[in-house]
């Protein structure tokens, strides 16, 4: 871990454009000073511990006025960084901002690094590891749904619900050692059963965590999805219809789609890029072929597929064609045109879908059920904010749960107990690098609180 920074650190804390407000934020043992020597209010008061001061930010060398601003002191500890904080709120002109941060720079504080005022929160304790990560993606966000996400993983929702494991493989870690180098002591054995009890617990409460993954990268990534069919099934007013808006030529033309198009929207929430692919079939037209090709690659890479039929005429060999290229992946059956006569028999229909929505693209029936059927199988559900939502936390939990594994594979060949401890150190490592740190001391402190070992 990275040693602590005694530094006073600078930076403008808003994205650099015209606006109303802009925000230069420091932090570090020098940055009251530091305000002082570049701030003064009309009647020549000092600046409080939260308590919002407007003044003006002038010049040093000169006296020069560069702006008016508001200035706000956070006294260590009872800041984000932990650490003496200020923030000047300046009118939102780029070169305001620049000038208030180069006489901070000229006044001793240093140009903060990418990330350095959330580095130096979690590095004073402010913030774990796994909430750093979600002001990242809270900064990023890009659907309300990915705000209410990283809003709950930053009061702590993952941490909660890693924390129990964690403290129990220190509980257990604890009885091990002390079973082993303080046996002389009347310290007990603990049974390998209670062992193996212990080890289940703190493994369910790891697995629904792991299983979150599943959901929580498609929240924080989104899905790609790919419109597949014949010529003139629709897929191009479903593509709009589900954009809500017209981006995809229609038109009653076979084959008006010859390239791919794709666009980025949110459905509930998540990131969606659509693609509407160009109606795959047999093309005598070179330009149509090349446009086809793209679409075979395209639905070969989604994430989801729509395989679109028009519900007015039967079932076609041109379909069970298109049929026999999707057999290898799982699609989402679309029965179009549903506001006309049904031509499309039910036992015509395809058997191996994952479901089947019936709408129509030029009424919007059906369409808010096919936006919801496209995360059906996920189990997409407001306030899901106990998601694990990047990789690097999903593999320090998986890396924990094989170590578990490993160490109930041990019990069952009766191997010692300093084997078992081996892969329970192993498991903690992973959960302390989600988390953070885990001293040697919290399981000795567990150790003595609990054996009465030396009386």
């Amino acid at each position: 871990m990275p040693t602590l920074i005694e530094d006073t650190i600078a930076a403008i804390s808003t994205p650099l454009g015209k606006s109303g407000l802009g925000v230069i934020r420091l932090s570090g043992k020098d940055s009251r000073r530091i305000a002082l020597s570049l701030f003064a209010t009309p009647d020549k008061s000092s600046i409080e511990d939260r308590v919002p001061v407007l003044g003006r930010v002038f010049e040093p060398s000169t006296g020069d006025v560069i702006d008016q601003a508001v200035v706000t002191y956070f006294q260590a500890p009872r800041s984000f960084t932990r650490e003496d904080l200020v923030e000047i709120s300046c009118h939102g002109s780029p070169v305001i901002l620049k000038g208030v941060l180069r006489l901070a720079l000229q006044a001793g504080a240093r140009l903060a690094s990418p990330g350095e005022f959330t580095l130096r929160a979690f590095l004073r304790g402010r913030i774990d590891l796994v909430q750093a990560e979600a002001i990242r993606d809270l900064i990023e966000a890009q659907t309300l749904f990915q705000v209410k996400v990283a809003q709950e993983q930053l009061t702590g929702s993952i941490s909660r619900r890693v924390r129990p494991a964690k403290e129990g493989l220190v509980r257990l870690i604890a009885l091990l050692e002390a079973g082993i180098d303080f046996a002389e002591d009347d310290v007990s054995v603990l049974p390998e059963a209670e062992i193996g009890r212990r080890l289940s617990n703190i493994e369910a409460g790891l697995v629904p965590l792991r299983a979150s993954f599943t959901l929580g990268k498609i929240v924080s990534s989104g899905l790609s999805i790919a419109l597949a069919g014949r010529p003139n099934v629709g897929k191009s007013s479903v593509f709009n219809a589900l954009l809500q808006e017209d981006r995809s030529i229609v038109t009653e033309i076979p084959g008006t789609t010859r390239d791919l198009v794709a666009e980025t929207t949110q459905i509930q929430g998540i990131p969606v890029r659509l693609m509407d692919t160009a109606g795959i079939r047999e093309a005598n037209d070179r330009v149509e072929q090349l446009g086809i090709d793209r679409s075979v690659e395209a639905v070969a890479d989604a994430d989801q597929v729509l395989f679109i039929v028009d519900g007015s005429e039967p079932w076609t060999t041109m379909d069970a064609e298109i049929l026999v290229r999707l057999e290898a992946r799982s699609y989402l059956l679309v029965v179009n045109k549903i506001d006309l006569t049904q031509e499309l028999e039910e036992q015509s229909l395809p058997l191996g879908a994952k479901s089947v929505c019936r709408v129509s693209a030029k009424t919007g029936q059906g369409i808010d059920d096919l936006r919801r059927a496209l995360f059906k199988e996920y189990g997409l559900q407001e306030g899901q904010g106990d998601l694990v939502t990047n990789i690097r936390q999903e593999q320090l939990i998986e890396s924990t749960l094989v170590a578990l594994e490993k160490c109930q594979k041990s019990l069952i060949s009766q191997m010692p107990h300093e084997v078992i401890l081996l892969d329970l150190y192993s498991a903690l490592k992973a959960l302390n690098a989600l988390t953070g740190e885990t001293t040697v001391e919290d399981i000795l402190d567990n150790i003595f609180s609990t054996f009465c070992i030396g009386k």
